[in-house]
């Protein structure tokens, strides 16, 4: 998965959030997993938080909010370093999905 353009599934953000967060501090994608979890809003279901932690004290996250469909990554300091829209609508899929 090479760009934000090609996230069509909640698969495809997970994938796509664990290449870039790899990227970003130059680790191998395969030595280092990604874990996430659910964000609620008054009881409801309203994004995922994605966290991925390297070598040393190396902690980074991505958040997905799915009323706006905006992905944010944060570094190892919590300051966001890139906002991506996600073209294709997740929100039904994550719905779904906690149902």
């Amino acid at each position: 998965m090479r760009d934000i353009s090609s996230v069509r599934s909640l698969e495809d953000l997970r994938a796509f959030v664990h290449q870039e967060l790899c990227r970003f501090e130059n680790l191998l994608i395969e030595q280092f997993q990604l874990s996430e979890s659910r964000i609620l809003r008054n009881g409801e279901l309203c994004g995922l938080q994605f966290m991925l932690q390297g070598p040393r004290n190396v902690r980074l996250n991505a958040v997905w909010a799915a009323d706006n469909n905006d992905l944010y990554f944060y570094n190892t300091r919590g300051e966001r370093f890139a906002k991506l829209r996600v073209m294709t609508p997740l929100a039904d899929q994550l719905t779904r999905a906690a149902g």
